[in-house]
């Protein structure tokens, strides 16, 4: 048995699947260059294969929230344009600075920190103002917009910035038609102007989330931001399933069924016995629980493929073990239990879960623990990539990595999961030819 078949549970993290997404997202935004966000360890499937993968398929930009994640990027090897947005006072603005990655500001503290970081730097920084245009969360309001931009402006004509970008944030862009949609368009069109009036020659003004970028052809200007897309998510099941939009899920979640006994009727099952069996029946036990990541609100509801039958976690998920009642079925101890993936073996999906869990799919993937490994699979680009309806990718946009569309990748949303192409890491190579990471 090899080590990736003998693991508890496995995270299988599909990259050739992330870059068929990259090249969909590409083509719904083309004339714009695309922002592959990789905050919170890439949604949970690791920020660095997932960015590298990002840029093979035509991303220029990489965007994180922390400066500490956008560091780590750089320290990787990482190179081209990278974005963070989420600074508190006294935050490493010299390292980011001189690292070369793009700092958000939304106040004056920021910019003021900023300003005295860049003056000892070996380079100006670059920054992009970010304008609250109702989201009500970072940003900088209207009214105080003229004090920042003419602050920055002063800051530049010395040299010790570049104001290189824009930018704001959707508050309901998963929502269709909500009238805050084209309230913001506007307040982030005058806020642009306006700095545009005073001086201010951004490289990049951007709007667009994962869902405006699907639904909002209007919002993407020089660039759009695409997190939980790139993925193989829907931003919501309002705007479509993965496969409707052109996208396939990236992670798949198994474990491996640690036991299989009888019990009889009536046996309690699980923290508080919230169900019991409701005739003799045989239980099997998946050996991950809320520590590993999988929501406890999920208890009673949250669905695994184990030997070819979706069932339904019995009682309440433990923080590392729940179990499911098999109904006389007996799959050997190893046995693979699915709890969601792609589809091809019908398989729960991120979604199931999310609505088993009373959240939305970002959280899902997100909150998958570090005791579960990542195994990457296709980390290589080449023929074994499924491209979907996106292999006539839009334009890459300057700084693209030469060959990035990679436009002869055949393949489409219904590729098998976990298909090892010439991609597949050597090293810990599991059923999928992957590497545990």
């Amino acid at each position: 048995m090899n080590e990736t078949a003998s693991l508890r549970a496995r995270a299988e993290i599909d990259l050739a699947a992330l870059r068929a997404n990259v090249r969909v997202l590409r083509e719904r935004a083309a004339g714009a260059q695309l922002m592959a966000v990789v905050k919170s360890d890439g949604y949970g499937h690791g920020a660095v294969p997932c960015a590298r993968a990002a840029r093979e398929a035509g991303a220029t930009w990489l965007g994180t929230a922390t400066p500490h994640e956008a560091l780590a990027l750089r320290a990787a090897g990482l190179d081209g344009r990278i974005m963070c947005w989420l600074w508190t006072p006294g935050g490493p603005w010299r390292e980011a600075i001189e690292a070369d990655i793009d700092v958000s500001v939304s106040a004056l503290w920021a910019l003021r920190e900023v300003v005295a970081a860049a003056a000892g730097a070996d380079r100006p920084a670059r920054v992009q103002l970010k304008a609250d245009t109702g989201l009500g969360r970072n940003g900088c309001q209207p009214a105080d917009w003229p004090e920042l931009v003419a602050e920055a402006r002063a800051a530049e004509r010395t040299g010790v910035l570049r104001i290189a970008g824009l930018w704001s944030h959707f508050a309901c862009a998963d929502e269709p038609g909500h009238p805050s949609i084209a309230a913001q368009l506007s307040a982030f069109r005058d806020m642009v102007a306006y700095a545009e009036k005073e001086g201010v020659e951004p490289e990049v003004r951007h709007l667009a989330n994962s869902p405006a970028t699907l639904t909002i052809p209007e919002a993407h200007f020089d660039l759009v931001r695409t997190g939980i897309a790139m993925y193989g998510i829907s931003p919501a099941p309002e705007l479509g399933t993965p496969a409707e939009l052109g996208l396939r899920p990236v992670m798949t979640l198994a474990a491996a069924v640690a036991l299989v006994k009888d019990v009889p009727a009536g046996h309690g099952v699980s923290y508080g016995h919230h169900y019991a069996t409701p005739a003799g029946t045989t239980l099997g036990l998946i050996p991950v629980g809320y520590a590993d990541g999988i929501p406890r609100h999920a208890s009673g509801r949250g669905p695994v493929l184990v030997g070819g039958a979706v069932r339904t976690a019995a009682g309440r998920v433990a923080m590392d073990q729940f179990v499911v009642d098999l109904g006389g079925d007996r799959p050997e101890p190893g046995a693979e239990a699915v709890l969601f993936g792609p589809g091809d073996r019908g398989e729960p999906s991120v979604e199931d879960w999310a609505v088993a869990a009373g959240t939305i799919g970002y959280e899902i993937v997100t909150r998958i623990g570090s005791r579960v490994p990542r195994v990457y699979v296709n980390e290589t680009a080449g023929p074994g990539d499924p491209a979907g309806p996106s292999a006539a990718a839009g334009p890459a946009g300057p700084g693209a990595p030469a060959g990035a569309a990679d436009p002869g990748a055949p393949a489409g949303p219904s590729a098998p999961a976990g298909a090892a192409g010439p991609g597949a890491s050597a090293g810990a190579a599991g059923p999928s030819g992957g590497a545990a990471r």
